[in-house]
């Protein structure tokens, strides 16, 4: 890797929003790791799309939830490539479901993917960041984090805890000059929202259209490279839903 260049380490990064993160900081001029469960072949299209910005691109397979395969992998990653200057927490799933109806089984898997993780991956990268005393972290929140919303309790609950553990490591690691921000998306044009109806969603957006990947991110990118005076911020790119 060129010592020049920024290392981005997006988890969850090889579809949906964490690639459009990835091949923004790709075109910005970051070498890029991602991190999934997938086997490497089916990642393979995603490291050539971002290999094809000019940069380099690597994949790390582990679980995020899994703190021990978390911690020897950031370390692998540190020792292979000696850096990592961007963090997005970007690993992320559903299990929806009313309340009253939610297994524990369903609220776990989703605190542990959405929230724990992030602890995770943030506390074995930080210490690398506070040594080197610069670093970015964008953590992936999103506007029922802020809302709420039936049927997403644990959803709701993780991403309301990002935003939790956002503003907290912002105050905590403003002094080693590390900032720590949150994106919110609102209804973003992914797989996770095909099955809801655009109709009904529109007629709450102001700007009348779904969002889509490439908006959040510009947003990352905007808060990892360019943003240097901001820090502990929660930024709803959401078409004007949350007005």
């Amino acid at each position: 890797m060129s010592e020049e260049r920024k290392i981005a380490c997006i988890t969850g990064g090889s579809r949906g929003i964490g690639l459009g993160c990835a091949l923004e900081l790709a075109k910005a001029g970051c070498d890029i790791i991602i991190n999934g469960t997938s086997e490497l072949a089916k990642v393979q299209p995603a490291l050539d799309e971002i290999k094809a910005c000019g940069v380099n691109a690597y994949f790390y397979r582990f679980d995020v939830s899994n703190s021990e395969a978390v911690e020897e992998n950031i370390n692998k990653i540190i020792e292979e490539h000696g850096k990592i200057d961007i963090l997005v927490n970007n690993a992320g799933i559903t299990s929806d479901g009313l309340f009253v109806r939610m297994s524990p089984e369903q609220w776990e898997k989703v605190i542990n993917i959405n929230l724990s993780s992030a602890f995770y991956v943030t506390h074995s990268v930080v210490k690398h960041m506070m040594k080197a005393r610069r670093g970015s972290i964008v953590n992936m929140s999103s506007v029922v984090g802020i809302s709420g919303n039936a049927g997403q309790a644990n959803y709701s609950a993780s991403k309301a805890g990002l935003i939790g553990l956002t503003k907290s490591l912002a105050k905590e690691l403003g002094s080693r000059n590390i900032r720590v921000n949150a994106v919110a998306p609102g209804f973003i044009n992914t797989k996770m929202t095909e099955s809801l109806d655009p109709t009904k969603m529109l007629d709450l957006i102001p700007l009348k259209r779904l969002g889509e990947v490439e908006d959040i991110a510009k947003t990352v990118k905007f808060l990892a490279m360019d943003a240097d005076y901001i820090t502990g911020q929660v930024v709803k790119v959401d078409g004007g839903l949350m007005i």
